[in-house]
């Protein structure tokens, strides 16, 4: 396990409550109607936890180690049959069509590749699942902060774990061959990730 990884695992705990705030109902929202077999990519410290329906199969991929302590103490307690795993989201190791939903919060900024994973989580939903998603983005092109995300990128990336604060997720999503994509943009007022976009991507 990195030192990196180590430090961004405290970080993302340290700003638990932050997340919250700034997320909570939105998840609320998207999350309220969850059934079935639900992969989450990425889950960090568990913070998605508390705001998914009980009676759940919760498949979680966290390739960082060093988070599986803190979603282990948020599963206590919870009505989820739960499986926590190191695979990545590029490749799940999943059997086509073979889950409900998958739930990505915060996470498509930071995979190698965007738009394999995006293929990887679309091959393992069934035809009529969903990619439930609240992520940051590039801000407008030509913009001051779509300058600060451009020069800020090579810090940001080697400090949060790969993070790209100028990736055009929305854009990838929208080619990445699901049969229909709801977006809603947001900001929430923190440069360079203030851009959001919350939406569903269905098979």
């Amino acid at each position: 396990m990195s030192l990196s990884q180590r430090f961004f695992a405290h970080t993302l705990a340290w700003g638990d409550d932050a997340q919250h705030r700034l997320y909570g109902d939105r998840k609320r929202q998207l999350f309220a109607d969850l059934e079935g077999t639900v992969v989450e990519i990425g889950p960090g410290t568990g913070v998605n936890l508390p705001y998914l329906p009980g009676g759940l199969r919760w498949i979680g991929l966290e390739p960082n180690p060093r988070m599986h302590g803190y979603i282990q103490e948020r599963l206590e307690n919870r009505d989820l049959d739960a499986t926590l795993r190191t695979d990545p989201a590029q490749d799940t190791d999943l059997p086509d069509d073979s889950v409900d939903a998958v739930i990505s919060t915060l996470v498509l900024c930071s995979v190698p590749n965007v738009a394999a994973t995006l293929t990887e989580l679309r091959r393992i939903l069934r035809p009529g699942g969903r990619l439930l998603f609240i992520e940051h983005v590039a801000a407008e092109t030509h913009t001051p902060l779509c300058w600060f995300q451009h020069g800020i990128r090579p810090l940001w990336k080697a400090v949060a774990d790969g993070c790209r604060p100028d990736r055009r997720t929305g854009a990838h999503l929208q080619r990445a061959g699901f049969s229909s994509v709801a977006i809603d943009r947001f900001h929430i007022g923190m440069p360079p990730v203030s851009p959001h976009i919350v939406g569903t991507a269905t098979k």
